[in-house]
């Protein structure tokens, strides 16, 4: 009896599992959509999971188990009124076609002749890798938005933050869900690379080359564009960009932008440009919380088979704060130590750990934080010479700026007024006090000038 009242709710068993535990539809749509119900006898129900990816069976059947077993035994055993264990299994073979997602088939313009698509994609970047904390728990959930509505109202998305802190594997994660759910055309590239094929365009010399250009940019439905900042100052590709975002852009395809800074902040941006970022929804990742850095790392021990003391683990999260890149560099020297001492029967210890991380983290001469780094970090931010903030000069770009310089200098330094006046090569430290004081208050309601502050923060401590 049991067996044919699952198999007739099942459907509404897995709908109920979406609504009432508050699962994002598009974890539903990876994990749950797809599981099959396969029969149930003393009290057991057995859920075949289908799987399409041979190499990650294992870790496909740990995962869905960890995280989806208590939401179908709780709903199964109050649908039947009585107690049920349930048990997942994997499928022999791959060959349930994928299920797709409830989104409007893309209505493409005709494919150019002769022009090959393809996505550049990074294998590695997915949803389910991305470990989320509070430092981009927002840009996670408005990824996931457009993940799962292409087009609509979260476009452009321009996400915004400081290198290797997961712009990049949030972009690409977007770009691998709508091409494994829907048959858009999408296309990630680098502004390095987009600005190579325009020179390359253009060396060519010919309406040709050009119009193949424009093709394969403007006859697509998801562009991924990454570190546009690096268009700055080229005029010919800026305006290509501009005119390959209109395209997109007036006929509903997503764009989806990385850069280190918010789009107010890129120094000798066309405007137009510009306007157009911030007309849609912008996003910022700020670095990860230590908790946030321990689960990064134990999420990336997952891929290894040699095991890592929880110690050393927490020692590297503990000591490495800004950069994710980092993070897994340093994880990756621990465990090729770890595995040739495993391979001769010993473990490794958190001193050895320590010896060989000297270089990466150097726990007896930490960095001070000194003016001149301040200034440095400030200076780069802002896309500035050093020297026109501590100059006398007044222009309305070098106000901000400096205004800044002295706030870090007061909060990140014990340099008195009269020294950072000093700096400045001014008489009279009211002015250091004035600009201090200015910013201390406006951070307090102005959020972008905060997540600058930040930002600028964290760029200091990597020097």
């Amino acid at each position: 009896m049991g067996e044919e009242i699952i198999k007739a709710q099942w459907e509404n068993i897995k709908d109920t599992i979406h609504n009432v535990f508050d699962i994002t539809d598009i974890a539903y749509n990876i994990w749950v959509k797809p599981l099959r119900f396969a029969g149930c006898d003393d009290h057991t129900v057995r859920i075949l999971i289908p799987n399409s990816k041979p190499e990650g069976r294992t870790q496909m059947l740990d995962y869905i188990t960890k995280n989806y077993k208590k939401y179908f035994q709780e709903v199964i055993s109050d649908m039947l009124m009585d107690s049920y264990r349930v048990v997942f299994f994997m499928e022999e073979e791959a060959s349930v076609p994928k299920q797709p997602m409830n989104i409007p088939v893309s209505s493409n313009s005709p494919v150019p002749e002769n022009v090959e698509y393809d996505s550049n994609l990074n294998s590695k970047y997915y949803f389910e890798n991305f470990v989320v904390g509070s430092n981009n728990k927002m840009a996670h959930s408005v990824c996931l938005r457009v993940a799962e509505a292409p087009g609509k109202e979260l476009n452009p998305l321009f996400i915004h933050g400081g290198s290797g802190l997961g712009k990049t594997h949030l972009m690409t994660a977007i770009g691998h869900y709508i091409i494994e759910n829907t048959d858009f055309k999408v296309i990630y590239v680098t502004s390095e690379d987009f600005l190579n094929e325009v020179i390359e365009s253009i060396r060519n010399n010919n309406n040709t080359a050009m119009s193949r250009f424009r093709e394969k940019y403007r006859n697509i439905d998801v562009l991924l564009i990454d570190d546009i900042q690096f268009i700055i100052g080229k005029a010919q590709t800026q305006v290509e960009f501009f005119n390959t975002f209109n395209a997109l852009i007036q006929n509903g395809k997503q764009i989806v932008i990385t850069s280190d800074k918010h789009p107010a902040h890129i120094k000798d941006l066309d405007e137009r440009i510009r306007s157009r970022f911030l007309s849609g929804m912008t996003v910022d990742i700020q670095p990860p919380a230590y908790e946030t850095r321990v689960a990064i790392l134990r999420k990336y021990a997952e891929n290894f088979d040699t095991k890592v003391p929880d110690n050393v683990i927490d020692y590297i999260a503990e000591h490495i704060k800004s950069n994710i890149r980092e993070l897994e560099g340093a994880y990756k020297q621990v465990y090729a130590l770890s595995k040739m001492e495993a391979d001769n029967g010993r473990e490794i210890d958190l001193d050895t750990a320590r010896n060989i991380l000297k270089d990466t983290i150097s726990m007896d001469n930490p960095s001070v934080v000194t003016p001149s780094l301040i200034l440095r970090g400030v200076s780069e931010y802002y896309n500035l010479d050093p020297d026109d903030i501590t100059s006398k000069k007044r222009n309305a770009e070098i106000v901000l700026p400096r205004q800044v310089f002295m706030y870090l200098c007061r909060e990140m330094t014990d340099t008195t007024l009269k020294g950072v006046a000093a700096l400045l090569d001014k008489k009279d430290h009211s002015t250091v006090l004035y600009g201090y004081n200015k910013i201390s208050d406006e951070i307090k309601y102005n959020t972008e000038l905060k997540e600058s502050i930040e930002a600028i923060k964290n760029r200091i401590s990597t020097y």
